[in-house]
C-alpha cells in the first residue's frame, strides 16, 4: 500500500521520540480498536451507575483487559516489523546491542529459573515442563511469546509499571545460560551439571 502523508492526529511517538507515519490501514485498525475499547469502558461506567450485579461488571472489565492486551500485541508487532527492523537494517548500534540470544531447552522453556530486575520491577521466570503454556501477566507474556518460549511460569514482583516489567523480563532472559556454557565455566561435564 502506498505510504500516505500523516496528519498530526495520525503521528505517533515511536523509537525514541521519532515520529512514525502510519499507513491508512494501520491507522484505521488502531483507531477502531481504541474506539471499541472506549465504548466498552463507557458501558462499564453505565453498569456501575445503574447498580449492575458485580460479576456482570467484572466480566465486562475482563473483556476490556483482553481488548487492551490485543491492542498492545498489534502495536508491538507493528513496532517490531517497522521500527526495530528498520533500525537493524540501518545497522544502528543501539538496536544491535539490545538483541539477546534466549537459551531454551527441548520443551521450549528456559534452561533454569532466573530473576530479572529493572528499577523497581522484578520478574521471576521459572522453568516449566511441556504442556504448561505461558503463565504470565500481559507485559511479561508478550516478551516470552516474542522470544519463542511456549512453556514458562512467571511472577512479577515489586513495581507493576509495564515498561519496567518488560525491561526486567528482558534482563532475566539475558541472564540465561545453557547447560553447556555453565559446564564450560565450571570445568565440569554437562552430565555433572544436570545431575
Amino acid at each position: 500500500m502506498e505510504q500516505m502523508k500523516s496528519t498530526p492526529e495520525q503521528e505517533a511517538v515511536c523509537c525514541c521520540h521519532k515520529k512514525k507515519e502510519r499507513d491508512e490501514k494501520e491507522y484505521k485498525d488502531l483507531m477502531n480498536r481504541l474506539s471499541r475499547i472506549e465504548g466498552q469502558v463507557r458501558g462499564i461506567k453505565r453498569m456501575v451507575e445503574e447498580d449492575a450485579y458485580c460479576p456482570e461488571i467484572l466480566i465486562q472489565v475482563s473483556a476490556v483487559n483482553a481488548a487492551l492486551n490485543s491492542f498492545n500485541k498489534v502495536l508491538l508487532a507493528e513496532h517490531i516489523r517497522s521500527c526495530v527492523a528498520e533500525d537493524i537494517r540501518k545497522g544502528k548500534e543501539d538496536a544491535i546491542k539490545s538483541l539477546i540470544s534466549v537459551k531454551l531447552d527441548e520443551n521450549n522453556s528456559i534452561t533454569h529459573d532466573v530473576t530479572g530486575k529493572y528499577t523497581g520491577a522484578s520478574v521471576l521466570l521459572k522453568k516449566s515442563p511441556e504442556g504448561t503454556g505461558i503463565i504470565a501477566g500481559g507485559p511479561a507474556r508478550s516478551v516470552c511469546e516474542l522470544a519463542g518460549i511456549t512453556n514458562i511460569r512467571t511472577k512479577s514482583l515489586g513495581s507493576n509499571n509495564k515498561q519496567n516489567v518488560v525491561l526486567a523480563t528482558i534482563e532475566a532472559l539475558s541472564q540465561l545460560r545453557s547447560p553447556e556454557e555453565v559446564a564450560r565455566l565450571r570445568g565440569k561435564s554437562v552430565e555433572e551439571i544436570l545431575g
